[in-house]
């Protein structure tokens, strides 16, 4: 039990790379790093600060808000904090959790080791469809390689994030339905094992099928956009 929310024993939260994948059309190899905080800080408050990101994720301050943050993250069994890398250069922040300890698990029948993740791309120059491409299924594809049990991720970006719901289709999520959390209105999306590993979906796609309601109000998605998941 966890703040009142049954669920499965995890496991110990990994340290260092956990996920690496040479990216062809970048000439690029990619990882997924758990945080440092040390380290990492720095960056991560120039991020958070960006006026892009902090339109969706809504937390500027200054080094020792941030640095409370990624503590409250690295002590929490649920959450993983994670740095996006290209040939070594820190581009993005991802977090993973378990969908069954989270806020989304009233929402839907959250499934014992169904997973979520959140992202912001805090570098510029690594926004638009040649690194969403690369990063987006990679976070995927770690998940379902990290618990063979998981056949099923969730993600909650907000409503109007149109150019995110978008290229999530294109990365096979299906667009289940919007609902309200206290904070925002949701978009909650859901991608199968079955579906990843079926279609290769790692391997960047061409137009994918998409909600009507959804593909009616999203713009061009992955021209330029800024992606940001809070």
């Amino acid at each position: 039990m966890s703040q009142g929310k049954r669920h499965p024993l995890r496991p110990a939260k990994p340290v260092g790379t956990v996920y690496q994948r040479h990216i062809p059309w970048l000439s690029q190899t990619l990882t997924l790093d758990t945080v440092d905080i040390e380290r990492d800080l720095p960056a991560f408050n120039r991020w958070m600060n960006d006026p892009v990101v902090a339109h969706f994720w809504e937390e500027q301050g200054d080094l020792a808000k941030h640095r409370a943050y990624l503590d409250a993250i690295a002590a929490d069994p649920r959450v993983t904090g994670l740095i996006g890398r290209l040939d070594g250069e820190a581009f993005g922040y991802f977090e993973v959790y378990w969908a069954k300890e989270d806020r989304i698990a009233p929402f839907y029948d959250a499934g014992d080791h169904d997973r979520g993740w959140h992202a912001l791309i805090g570098e510029e120059r690594f926004r638009g469809k040649p690194f969403l491409t690369a990063w987006m299924p990679s976070v995927s594809h770690y998940l379902f390689l990290d618990d063979c049990r998981t056949q099923r991720i969730v993600i909650e970006p907000r409503a109007d994030n149109h150019k995110m719901i978008k290229s999530l289709g294109r990365c096979g999520y299906a667009h289940v339905k919007e609902f309200d959390f206290p904070h925002k209105r949701a978009m909650l999306g859901m991608l199968l094992r079955e579906r990843f590993f079926g279609e290769a979906l790692w391997i960047p796609q061409g137009e994918s099928t998409i909600s009507p309601t959804s593909a009616e109000r999203a713009e061009h998605p992955t021209e330029d956009p800024s992606y940001a998941n809070p």
